[in-house]
């Protein structure tokens, strides 16, 4: 496995930046364009989902990173319930909510397994090297 030096080498960033775009497609070529609070409240839980795993790699410490995974997961979860709102409201069709469901599933399950990996390493972060060699 190679060495993540950058949130934008994280698979599960570079997935949830891609499904935030397929939801910007989607309030911009439906009649969702024309529903302002729901078109920009799952453009936001979208955009979160990729957002919190950045913030959360930038911080430079385990434990707060798996805290911001811990969020971007909940978003994920929250950009799915919006989905059925979308479908309930005949913005998309019944095939593209289950594929985007779907997927939204998939990067919750692999942000939930990431967390699981960070839960079994001691690593702290870079923040904390300094203390660890003074000890």
């Amino acid at each position: 496995m190679a060495t993540i030096k950058r949130f934008e080498d994280l698979e599960i960033w570079q997935e949830a930046r891609r499904l935030s775009k397929e939801i910007i497609k989607l309030s911009r070529s439906t009649d969702l364009k024309n529903d302002f609070k729901l078109r920009e409240q799952i453009k936001s839980s979208s955009g979160s989902v990729m957002d919190n795993i950045a913030e959360g790699f930038e911080r430079d410490g385990n434990i707060e990173f798996r805290q911001f995974l811990s969020t971007a997961k909940a978003s994920a979860g929250e950009s799915r319930s919006q989905l059925y709102r979308l479908f309930d409201n005949d913005y998309i069709k019944q095939d593209e909510l289950q594929k985007l469901a779907s997927e939204y599933e998939t990067l919750s399950r692999r942000i939930a397994n990431f967390i699981n990996y960070l839960n079994k390493k001691d690593f702290k972060g870079t923040k904390f090297r300094h203390n660890e060699a003074e000890t």
